[in-house]
């Protein structure tokens, strides 16, 4: 029975009325309750496609044909009319009216590190603050301390980036990401085989289930006695993390990463790549309530050999962000699926010596999909050689405030610092996107 089915109350008198409540010895009712209690409490999610050293997304969402800053790709058509984008998109292009490209973006770091930092939080660093990631400020309004899985999980980008440290901040440990695969997102065809797994999320050969609860309920009562009267943050994380471990040991909870359980035509359609599969994964994980996931795709700082360099990077992304977004479509979760794909920034439109484009946040672009924003539109515009925008700039706390707002979360509302100061979920001087929401 599928864990979408709903019943009004004009449905129930009408099957009250044909005796239907009657004949609950055959196990219909005990069946719907059943699948009721085991379905997910259904919220809005966010999948961000993090695509990692800043894409030059004036080859991606904001060509300028016939100029010198244009290089060498052309623009195609996309399903609606007058909005085009990069051909090596083609797949994405056909998606256009479930998509808002935002073509007005304009930040001041050029740094990655502190780009990322505010791209991810959407604060600059400041001294002892420790701001969360916007996947931790999701999952902690979502929280839902019955789930077995967790509310934020990245998938492929964080073993070995400087956003490794970009986690629950002042939330607390409970809130950061689930790291899974080390791969980094890479771009090339292969895939390891255990790129995307969560190692030791079964028990070992010699362990049974009756031994293994001894010893959990052995370490709770260790943790218990060292935890008292300390109140040790070390102690909290230490606690946090080996509850996580258990709840994903479940196998409801572990099957959800099982990504040999989805046909291979599907795996094919999204791309056998990091990236294709954690864009699977991620489907698979909203699908059971997973509040935030990130996924990504590392090689866009692209100061050598741009334009090769992009052309292979948009084989990957066109196929898994379109086989994303039909998925979501057609298992009826794009509504309540806010998709965003972006980087830290963007690259300049005057191409360097080495064929290759430097960084450049004064005008960029990002994308927004489903989560019931109005898509099948462009937002702002930047001017003809691409060097700025044209018109009132969308910076990154607009960005993250409109993201916040789609999925029903108040970007004004207010959480306590660990340097007992409230900080907002987005920059006070934020405005969403209007256009968009």
């Amino acid at each position: 029975m599928s864990g979408s089915f709903r019943l009004s109350r004009r449905d129930w008198l009408r099957l009250a009325a044909v005796g239907a409540v009657g004949v609950s010895q055959s196990g219909w009712l005990q069946a719907l309750a059943a699948n009721t209690a085991g379905a997910p409490k259904r919220h809005k999610s966010v999948i961000l496609l993090w695509l990692n050293g800043g894409p030059a997304t004036i080859d991606l969402w904001d060509l300028k044909p016939g100029h010198e800053n244009g290089g060498p790709f052309k623009e195609i058509a996309t399903a609606v009319p007058g909005v085009r984008i990069g051909e090596h998109l083609p797949k994405v292009a056909k998606q256009m009216k479930e998509m808002a490209i935002v073509r007005s973006m304009a930040t001041k770091e050029g740094d990655h590190g502190r780009a990322r930092f505010v791209s991810l939080t959407g604060y600059a660093p400041q001294g002892a603050i420790q701001f969360p990631a916007i996947g931790s400020l999701v999952s902690h309004e979502f929280a839902d301390p019955d789930t077995d899985l967790p509310g934020f999980v990245s998938i492929g980008g964080r073993a070995n980036g400087g956003e490794a440290a970009i986690g629950g901040g002042f939330l607390g440990p409970r809130f950061s990401p689930l790291v899974v695969g080390g791969g980094r997102g890479r771009p090339g065809p292969a895939m390891g085989a255990d790129d995307l797994k969560v190692p030791d999320l079964s028990l070992p050969a010699d362990v049974s289930a009756a031994s293994q609860t001894k010893r959990l309920d052995l370490l709770s009562g260790l943790e218990r006695d060292f935890e008292s009267g300390r109140g040790s943050p070390v102690a909290d994380t230490l606690k946090a993390a080996t509850d996580r471990a258990v709840r994903l040991m479940r196998p409801e909870a572990a099957a959800a990463f099982r990504l040999e359980d989805e046909k291979d035509t599907l795996r094919d359609t999204y791309g056998r790549t990091t990236f294709g599969q954690g864009c699977l994964l991620a489907r698979r994980l909203v699908e059971r309530g997973v509040s935030f996931v990130e996924v990504t795709l590392d090689g866009w700082d692209t100061h050598q050999n741009n334009f090769t360099s992009v052309e292979r990077l948009c084989g990957n992304l066109d196929a898994a962000f379109s086989a994303l977004l039909t998925d979501l479509k057609e298992r009826g979760l794009l509504q309540d699926t806010l998709v965003v794909c972006q980087g830290e920034f963007g690259r300049t439109p005057k191409i360097n010596g080495n064929t290759g484009r430097d960084h450049w946040p004064a005008s960029w672009a990002a994308v927004m999909a489903g989560g019931g924003i109005k898509g099948g539109q462009v937002v702002g515009k930047t001017t003809k050689d691409g060097m700025a925008v044209d018109g009132d700039p969308t910076r990154t706390p607009d960005l993250i405030a409109t993201v916040v707002k789609a999925v029903g979360i108040d970007p004004m509302k207010q959480n306590m610092s660990n340097v007992s100061r409230p900080i907002r979920i987005a920059d006070p001087a934020a405005k969403p996107i209007k256009e968009i929401l």
